[in-house]
């Protein structure tokens, strides 16, 4: 099971998730479609999206899964930001995930380490 980074969402509707990688990201769109409600916050309201582009995000984000920040997911956030520099919205994603069993799907490996959640970087080779 997975969890998707704000990141992911954008390179892919960009179009940008390397060639070797893009299967594995449509079958975790398909079938394990996890997100945190901070994700859907920032793809929703990412900078880049034009009129056409929201609105094709907003239907494109309703077949996830949005995991919304319930207590023990803050508790964790809280935990993870006093042991480590990282900023808070990263903090929630990174204990959504903890808390859910769930791989974070991101580019972004730096921001999540020594939190201890599992990461898979579609742009490793």
């Amino acid at each position: 099971m997975y969890l998707v980074d704000t990141n992911i969402l954008i390179y892919y509707f960009n179009n940008d998730i390397p060639e070797h990688s893009v299967d594995k990201i449509e079958e975790i769109f398909h079938h394990h479609f996890n997100i945190s409600i901070i994700t859907k916050m920032e793809f929703l309201g990412f900078g880049g999206h034009n009129e056409e582009s929201f609105k094709q995000a907003k239907s494109f984000i309703v077949n996830a899964n949005v995991i919304g920040l319930e207590e023990v997911i803050s508790d964790r956030a809280v935990g993870i930001r006093r042991s480590h520099n990282i900023k808070l919205p990263d903090a929630i994603i990174a204990a959504t995930a903890i808390e859910n069993a769930l791989v974070l799907v991101t580019r972004n490996i730096d921001d999540f380490k020594n939190t201890s959640v599992e990461l898979y970087n579609p742009f490793d080779i």
